[in-house]
C-alpha cells in the first residue's frame, strides 16, 4: 500500500478514535456482563447446554481486537449477542417443562441443503417449502421461538410482525443486502441462525472479520451444535407435528460427521456452482454485512480470504464423502445451471431419487413460486473483478479438484 494510502487510514483512525472510546464505554462486549444483563432481563439463570464457555468469550475477544468495529456496529453486535442469550434462558426454561414431550418428539429423515455458498441452495431451500409436506423453520419462528409456534395455516402470529419490523430496519442499515440476500419474515431461514444459540455458528464469521473465533470454530467439536438444532426443531414442531423438515446452510460441509451424528437417516443435497461466479457472489454479500458491524477490509484481502474458506470447505466435503462410502445413497448433486434453467424437472428427479410422491398441489405451489422468482431467470452478465480472478487462481488444484470431481466446467463462467 502507498504511503498516501497509510496517511489516510492513520487519519481516518484517529478521527474516530473518540467515537470508538465512547462506544466501548457504552456498549462493552464482555462475555460476562452480557450474561449478567441478559439474567435479569429474564429473571432466569439457566443457560442449559452447551457450555457458553469457552465459545462466547472468544467471540467477543475476537470482535473486541479484530473486527475493528465502528459505534453502529458495537451496538447493533452487543444487541444482537444480548437477545441471544436472553432468548437462549427462556428457550432453555420452555425445554426443562416439556422435556419427556420434547425427547419423545421425532424428526424422521430429514433433508439438509449444502455445498458451495451462493449456489442456489437458498432457492432450492424455498422451492422445496413449497410442497406442503415439507416444513421449513422460518425467519420469525428462529429470531423468536418462545413459545412455540402454533403452525396451523391461517394463524396469525404476532412475532411475524415483529420480525418483519426489524428486518425493515436491518434494510435500512444496510441498503445493499436486499440485492444479494432478500430475507423475509416468512422465508425459509438457515440453519446457522439456530446455531447461532450456542455461539458456535458460522454467522459470526459472515458478520465480522473475526480470524481468532474462526480458528477457534473450525477446531471445534460442533456435535453440541446439532444436538441444540434437533432440540429447537423439536421444540419448533411440538404443538405442530411436522413430516418431513428441510433444512438449508452451506456451511454444513464444517459439520457433517456431528449433523449425521445428530440426524441418523439425514439427507443432503449439495449444490454446485463455478467457484469463480461463487465468488463474485460471496464477496459482495460479505462486504455488505461486514460493513454493517465493522470498517471493511480491501476487496483483494478479502478476495483472497473467500478462496481460501471456500477451498478448504469443498476439500473438507470432498474428503468426508470419499470417507463414508456408507453414506453415498445420502448425498444428492444439484447443479446451479440445471436447477435456475428447469426447477421443476430439478425437483421431480430429486423426489424420484428419494422416492418422495410430489403432488399436485405441490407442484403447482413450485410453479407459482417459480414464476414469481425472475432474478434466477439468468445469470448475471458482470465479469469478475481481476482480483476475484487472482484469488481463484491462487486456489486452482484444489478448485479443479472440486471440478473435476463434480462435473463442474473450471472457470467457464456463467457470464462467457
Amino acid at each position: 500500500m502507498s504511503d498516501s494510502g497509510s496517511e489516510r487510514r492513520i487519519e481516518t483512525t484517529e478521527g474516530q478514535t473518540y467515537g470508538d472510546k465512547l462506544g466501548r464505554w457504552l456498549w462493552p462486549l464482555e462475555a460476562q456482563s452480557l450474561c449478567a444483563a441478559a439474567r435479569r432481563r429474564t429473571g432466569l439463570d439457566d443457560f442449559g447446554d452447551p457450555p457458553l464457555e469457552p465459545a462466547l468469550s472468544v467471540l467477543v475477544q475476537s470482535l473486541e481486537r479484530e473486527a475493528d468495529l465502528h459505534p453502529l456496529g458495537r451496538f447493533l453486535m452487543r444487541a444482537h449477542l444480548g437477545e441471544l442469550l436472553t432468548t437462549r434462558l427462556r428457550l432453555v426454561e420452555e425445554w426443562r417443562k416439556q422435556a419427556p414431550a420434547l425427547a419423545a418428539s421425532r424428526i424422521e429423515r430429514p433433508i439438509f441443503i449444502t455445498g458451495m455458498p451462493r449456489s442456489g441452495s437458498t432457492f432450492l431451500h424455498e422451492l422445496l417449502a413449497q410442497d406442503p409436506g415439507n416444513r421449513a423453520p422460518r425467519v420469525w419462528e428462529v429470531m423468536f421461538p418462545v413459545p412455540a409456534p402454533d403452525g396451523k395455516p391461517g394463524h396469525r402470529d404476532w412475532r411475524v410482525r415483529r420480525a418483519a419490523a426489524s428486518l425493515w430496519w436491518f434494510r435500512r442499515l444496510a441498503p445493499g443486502a436486499d440485492s444479494v440476500h432478500p430475507i423475509r419474515a416468512r422465508t425459509p431461514q438457515e440453519c446457522v441462525t439456530i446455531h447461532s444459540y450456542t455461539f458456535l455458528s458460522e454467522e459470526f464469521i459472515a458478520t465480522g472479520h473475526v480470524p481468532a473465533y474462526e480458528s477457534f470454530l473450525h477446531a471445534a467439536d460442533l456435535g453440541p451444535a446439532y444436538a441444540w438444532q434437533k432440540r429447537f426443531l423439536q421444540h419448533l414442531q411440538s404443538r405442530h407435528p411436522t413430516q418431513r423438515w428441510v433444512l438449508k446452510s452451506p456451511d454444513h460441509v464444517f459439520g457433517l460427521e456431528a449433523l449425521f451424528a445428530a440426524f441418523p437417516d439425514a439427507v443432503v443435497l449439495q449444490t454446485h456452482r463455478n467457484p469463480v461466479d461463487v465468488l463474485k457472489s460471496s464477496v459482495r454479500l460479505v462486504e455488505v454485512l461486514h460493513g454493517l458491524f465493522g470498517r471493511p477490509r480491501g476487496r483483494r484481502q478479502l478476495s483472497f480470504h473467500e478462496a481460501r474458506f471456500l477451498a478448504e470447505a469443498m476439500e473438507r466435503l470432498i474428503h468426508f464423502r470419499e470417507a463414508r462410502p456408507e453414506l453415498s445413497g445420502r448425498f444428492y448433486d444439484v447443479k446451479y445451471t440445471e436447477l435456475v434453467a428447469d426447477p421443476l424437472a430439478t425437483v421431480r428427479r430429486l423426489y424420484q431419487h428419494l422416492d418422495l410422491p410430489l403432488s399436485e398441489t405441490a407442484t403447482a405451489a413450485m410453479r407459482r413460486f417459480v414464476s414469481g422468482r425472475s432474478r434466477y431467470a439468468r445469470p448475471g452478465r458482470n465479469l469478475a473483478p481481476a482480483d476475484l480472478e487472482v484469488a481463484a487462481q491462487a486456489e486452482a488444484r484444489r478448485f479443479q479438484h472440486y471440478c473435476l470431481r463434480f462435473g463442474i466446467p473450471w472457470q467457464q463462467s456463467e457470464a462467457g
